[in-house]
């Protein structure tokens, strides 16, 4: 069967897809997060005259056939336009077996152990103690991740001496037991970096992310090859060559690909594959409570060499307000520290009715 039609929804921060074959069969996807809006504008410009028309049960063959279509545009925009088809190609065609997405990767259902992701920064190292302390009594978190340095900080930290108390007081508040990562968001050189890290160390962090700007692959050698602790990245990116370089060079010691900013499940399940081939774990990125952490949960659930945990936001609606309201029933409940991808088919999501209603609306169909 063929794309008949590909609809989009959004504002400025999500965009749902919803593909129909000819058949009248329908998938729902997603594409990235953050300035949704002008990605389904491309969606519709430079992915849908593409797969309008193409065979839906196809989905590798569409996925390589449309950055050779729009060669000159090899950019993250595209890319995560490409998401939102390929992921809802993956829900519809998961719905027509009769199977969740993870069965058709290769996968079973089954639960998987998360990890609390805090994304702030203006957060004082006590408040984010006695916040992760909450989430453990509530929902049985044991591991979680904080925010270290300033987001591409040039070595400057969010306020002084605030990532040298951070860290102890994280740890002395949840104990030797947890499991501790910390996120730098490519704010330190090497130098700086080895620094923290081995502050990191002897406090017992197992994870050090993206300490590095992410694109100087050798300082964050430079970092990694310092430390014990992994050193860990690969959320921005997206190209396929620079992913292989990135671990033939063992730049880092797990590979952090993002489902959505990849182009979707196949492409993110390549690098997955070349990191399993050079013995790297994959924790992918996945920093909101959109489709991306289902898109997660599934991919977890099929690949070989998973790492030992699911990235969850915990940000509340107050601080994160677009990533709530998104579904008719929340597709995360977190339970002694671990989430469940269901037997339901496809993604087993249903996007929220009134949260579509008041999208924006795109329509893209075959020509008669």
């Amino acid at each position: 069967m063929k794309i008949a039609k590909i609809e989009t929804f959004t504002d400025e921060y999500v965009g749902f897809v919803r593909v129909t074959a000819e058949d009248g069969a329908q998938g729902w996807g997603q594409v990235s997060t953050y300035c949704a809006d002008i990605v389904c504008t491309i969606l519709h410009r430079q992915v849908a005259p593409t797969a309008i028309g193409h065979d839906a049960a196809d989905i590798e063959g569409l996925v390589d056939l449309l950055p050779e279509r729009e060669h000159k545009f090899p950019g993250s925009h595209f890319y995560r336009a490409i998401t939102g088809i390929e992921t809802a190609l993956w829900d519809l065609a998961a719905k027509r077996a009769g199977k969740p997405v993870c069965a058709l990767l290769g996968g079973t259902p089954g639960s998987l152990r998360a990890y609390a992701s805090s994304m702030k920064r203006d957060i004082t190292p006590r408040d984010e103690a006695e916040r992760f302390k909450r989430l453990r009594d509530a929902h049985g978190f044991d591991a979680f991740k904080f925010r270290v340095g300033a987001e591409y900080g040039h070595d400057r930290d969010e306020w002084p001496g605030r990532t040298e108390e951070i860290v102890p007081t994280i740890r002395k508040a949840l104990g030797d037991k947890a499991t501790l990562l910390v996120d730098a968001n490519s704010c330190y050189s090497p130098e700086r970096a080895i620094e923290v890290g081995k502050l990191l160390e002897a406090n017992g962090v197992v994870h050090f992310e993206e300490p590095c700007p992410y694109w100087e692959l050798e300082q964050t050698r430079a970092v990694r090859e310092a430390l014990d602790l992994d050193v860990t990245g690969g959320e921005q990116d997206c190209y396929l060559p620079l992913w292989r370089h990135l671990i033939d060079m063992r730049a880092v010691d797990v590979v952090q690909p993002d489902v959505c900013y990849m182009g979707g499940m196949i492409r993110t399940m390549r690098v997955a594959k070349m990191a399993q081939a050079a013995g790297l774990p994959c924790t992918p990125h996945s920093a909101n409570l959109s489709m991306v952490t289902v898109f997660t949960m599934h991919l977890l659930r099929a690949i070989p060499n998973a790492g030992p945990y699911l990235e969850f936001s915990i940000e509340a609606e107050d601080y994160y307000p677009w990533q709530y309201g998104l579904f008719r029933k929340a597709p995360y409940d977190v339970k002694d520290g671990k989430v469940r991808v269901t037997d339901e088919p496809g993604w087993g999501v249903e996007i929220s009715p009134a949260w579509l209603e008041k999208s924006r609306y795109q329509v893209s169909v075959a020509e008669n």
